[in-house]
């Protein structure tokens, strides 16, 4: 028999067309993953480097006008002039009147005002957050202001000068934690410790 001329299927036989079932929304599919991981990244680098992009994008009453804004400005100003070759005798002084600025800002006039010579390297060395040897790499700020500016070159490259710079603006950088809360933290660190020695105490004599 012709294919074409041949009966039609019963009615009875025939199925309802069904629309495809709706996709879940769980599990997501792996791109949307890979996007909540590169997210994640993204804000814990942000919030890492927050201490360094207030310094460089302006935010009024946060950090535009505030001392370290002023600061960092200033730095970056010297740096870029440093390195397109202004004398270092120049250099080295508006760098050792900016530390002298910003030590005060971070811990008072008293702290550092009167301190001179290699009194004042050693209190840096100390001072400074992110431990760089001031008072080894910072001895040509001492000596910058008494040396002839033809020596002053011999001495000093402009990797030196710019590492200096660069310690400066990462002392602007960093972020002390407050007072009251570090000795929050520590009380909270000790008193268990105080409160279980007497506890302890009474175990060692109760055992001899």
């Amino acid at each position: 028999m012709d294919p074409i001329l041949a009966p039609s299927p019963p009615v009875a036989m025939l199925r309802d067309i069904h629309d495809i079932p709706p996709i879940p929304w769980w599990p997501p599919a792996p791109g949307w993953w890979l996007l909540a991981i590169a997210l994640t990244l993204l804000v814990l680098l942000v919030w890492r480097s927050r201490a360094r992009l207030s310094l460089r994008i302006p935010i009024p009453g946060i950090t535009l006008g505030s001392w370290r804004w002023e600061a960092a400005a200033a730095l970056r100003d010297l740096k870029r002039r440093a390195g397109k070759g202004q004398d270092a005798k120049q250099t080295l002084g508006e760098l050792s009147e900016l530390l002298r600025r910003i030590a005060m800002a971070r811990l008072g006039r008293p702290a550092c005002a009167g301190l001179t010579g290699t009194a004042w390297l050693d209190w840096l060395s100390a001072q400074d957050p992110n431990g760089f040897h001031w008072h080894e790499r910072g001895r040509i700020l001492i000596d910058a202001p008494y040396a002839p500016a033809g020596a002053l070159r011999s001495r000093v490259g402009p990797k030196d000068l710019l590492s200096l710079i660069d310690a400066a603006l990462a002392w602007v950088e960093v972020r002390d934690a407050p007072q009251g809360r570090r000795r929050g933290l520590s009380q909270r660190l000790i008193q268990p410790l105080i409160r279980r020695l007497p506890r302890l105490g009474a175990r060692g004599n109760a055992r001899g």
